[in-house]
């Protein structure tokens, strides 16, 4: 089965006060984890990340790396939720998903303080 991914995957930012809400879903969209990260320290930057994923679900390895990314390059406290999910994934495509979402992250990033 060849899909394209990039069509089916989405970001949807969220502000929320001075926070930011990042949603990152595809094919049949659910929550299977989210992090939040948040400033512990601000010279330098330090960033703590708490997680919580539903039993089954592998997500949380991604959504803890995007909020950590996002909260340290906006100085502001962001949470990531994610939940993507296609039948009958080859390890190729799981790699390829893995890699169009690091992109979207990295394009959301782009220009922004």
């Amino acid at each position: 089965m060849t899909a394209n991914y990039a069509e089916a995957l989405t970001l949807e930012e969220i502000e929320v006060g001075r926070d930011k809400l990042i949603i990152i879903k595809g094919g049949e969209a659910h929550i299977g984890a989210v992090s939040t990260a948040y400033l512990v320290h601000n010279n330098p930057i330090r960033v703590k990340v708490e997680t919580m994923s539903v039993p089954g679900h592998k997500e949380h390895l991604l959504t803890e790396k995007f909020a950590r990314q996002c909260a340290e390059h906006l100085c502001q406290t962001v949470t990531v939720v994610m939940g993507i999910h296609f039948d009958h994934l080859q390890r190729s495509e799981i790699d390829q998903i893995v890699s169009l979402t690091e992109s979207m992250v990295a394009s959301f990033l782009e220009g922004k303080v």
